[in-house]
């Protein structure tokens, strides 16, 4: 069994938008939300590099990747951590993951200027603390933040 429960894949696969942290040649951090994350295999996670030149540049140098994976409704989600490599038009794992960005209906996929695979070496819930005191169900934490966002 690899590193990506049935229930993160799940995940990953409902909410498409990860926020992906890199770490700046300077040493500061660079934060960008990725719509096109998707489950590779049991241990890997991809995005499609259509607008992302830093995080990018930062995985070239070699920073390690952590992104989060969150439904904002229910409040909880996935932190996964690990290495990253960069693969360009041409590779096999290019075109792979090119097909499963088409498969899925993709409008984008063919302007992919590279593919981005995280080798996901570590991985743990993120759970907001609303639910801390366990006055407050999924369904509520659902239904409140509806209404927020439809106001």
């Amino acid at each position: 069994m690899g590193t990506l429960t049935g229930e993160m894949q799940r995940m990953v696969e409902e909410q498409r938008l990860g926020f992906y942290a890199t770490v700046n040649e300077d040493g500061s951090p660079n934060l960008s939300p990725k719509g096109s994350t998707f489950v590779l295999d049991d241990d890997r996670l991809f995005f499609a590099d259509y607008r992302s030149p830093q995080t990018v540049a930062n995985i070239r140098r070699g920073s390690l990747v952590e992104l989060n994976v969150i439904d904002p409704l229910v409040r909880k989600g996935y932190r996964f951590k690990g290495p990253a490599a960069v693969h360009e038009p041409g590779s096999d794992i290019y075109e792979h993951c090119v097909e499963m960005l088409r498969a899925a209906g993709s409008t984008l996929a063919d302007r992919a200027r590279s593919i981005v695979v995280v080798e996901v070496r570590g991985a743990r819930a993120v759970i907001s603390p609303v639910y801390d005191d366990g006055t407050v169900s999924e369904e509520e934490v659902i239904r409140i933040y509806r209404e927020r966002f439809a106001g």
